[in-house]
């Protein structure tokens, strides 16, 4: 009789094998004696020893400790907390292999979870890279732990244990992490920074602001917007503008159109919106976050064509009246069913979705396939380089047409 996983392995064994294929999760898929294992910090076809740090009925987790036989992808790691530091799965992978491998997850996850297969209907998706080129210093916004002696830190991975650190080589230059770990935050439970891109620097510690101002500019084309360091906004320093003009380009706004802008965050896409559909169009923006939903009333403030809900989206949608077009940018969890299917009553002659998550992208695809919608146009951007995140662009509309 075959023993369960516990007995075939355990925490803290060490055993040989070959990696297999990239994993949504930023694994790397192996077997031994029948059973996967989810390994951090492999490669495709490398042959690694790995030890065991997680089992359960159906998988274990383990990590890389020996490269036996390595592939020509294998690169040092830039950063000398990659491997203990959680915040980086993807250090030891040179930048194009990352990129290749990030497409991998999205394909296989469109095709498992979406049952769309995204090479049939001839979408060949190349994860576009972003300058930084070297793929360092891109993130201007940093929540750092503190440890029990008063350090800066990140937490290791699947641990609430902080790694303290002296620096952090993906965050932005201007935010002079090396001096912040010099201080002493013994009162504080977590250390926030966040950089503009008009240079200021906010630092706020436990939810107090102790340097910097208590409201970034943040310009994005023709557009400034004055938000709250807290506030959502997109990490990487290029996002904003690379992310408006994707969705700007897929979503086709016209004059006298009425948009409706779910997710909205502080109004980074509304604000563009505004511009194309002009005075005689209109924009709903839906919001749950009260930071956000604060920070988008002032920057809209006098706008007449412009309308602000706070609350959840599905809650909010039913006061809506008219959508021509829909934009959302959900949290990783996604928008879900019932949010899609009162999206959905409006016709818009077009949805476009930015997600961080390709697996919960790859879900609502489904839904708004079986409700009527095709996809017919996905592009994923590299906006979290060293990490096994993604940032993808997907545009549906009615099948019909």
């Amino acid at each position: 009789m075959e023993s369960n996983a516990q007995e075939r392995l355990k925490v803290g064994q060490v055993v040989q094998v070959e990696i297999g294929p990239v994993a949504h999760g930023g694994h790397f898929v192996a077997r031994y004696n029948g059973q996967v294992i989810f390994v951090r910090h492999g490669i495709t076809g490398e042959v690694s020893n790995i030890k065991i740090t997680a089992v359960s009925s159906k998988i274990a987790h383990a990590d890389v400790i020996e490269v036996l036989q390595a592939t020509q992808e294998r690169v040092k790691p830039p950063c000398e907390y990659a491997g203990s530091c959680g915040g980086c799965d993807f250090q030891h992978i040179n930048l194009a292999t990352q990129r290749n491998f990030k497409s991998e997850i999205v394909k296989e996850q469109f095709l498992r979870i979406g049952k769309i297969d995204l090479a049939a209907l001839g979408f060949d998706l190349n994860v576009k890279a972003v300058e930084p080129a070297d793929g360092l210093h891109w993130r201007t916004r940093m929540d750092f732990a503190v440890s029990s002696q008063g350090r800066i830190g990140l937490f290791g991975a699947r641990s609430n244990e902080v790694v303290e650190i002296k620096d952090c080589l993906i965050a932005d230059a201007r935010m002079n992490v090396s001096e912040l770990a010099t201080r002493e935050w013994k009162s504080d439970l977590r250390v926030e920074v966040a950089v503009s891109s008009t240079n200021e620097v906010s630092i706020t510690r436990s939810g107090r602001s102790i340097s910097g101002p208590t409201q970034l500019v943040e310009q994005v084309g023709p557009n400034s917007l004055k938000i709250s360091p807290s506030a959502f906004w997109q990490s990487h320093k290029a996002a904003p503008v690379e992310l408006v003009k994707a969705c700007l380009l897929q979503i086709g706004a016209k004059p006298g159109d009425h948009v409706l802008d779910l997710y909205s965050g502080v109004g980074l896409f509304a604000a563009a919106l505004l511009k194309e559909v002009g005075e005689q169009g209109f924009v709903t923006l839906i919001e749950s976050d009260k930071t956000a939903v604060a920070d988008a009333r002032r920057i809209f403030s006098g706008k007449e064509n412009v309308k602000i809900l706070q609350g959840l989206v599905a809650q909010q949608l039913p006061i809506v009246k008219r959508a021509d077009l829909i934009l959302l940018d959900p949290p990783r969890t996604g928008a879900g069913d019932v949010a899609i299917k009162q999206m959905i009553k409006f016709k818009p002659r077009k949805i476009v979705y930015v997600a961080c998550d390709p697996a919960a992208l790859a879900r609502d695809a489904k839904i708004l396939a079986d409700a009527g919608y095709k996809l017919d146009h996905i592009e994923a951007f590299d906006l979290f380089p060293m990490t096994q995140h993604i940032e993808c662009v997907a545009g549906f509309s009615p099948a019909n047409r």
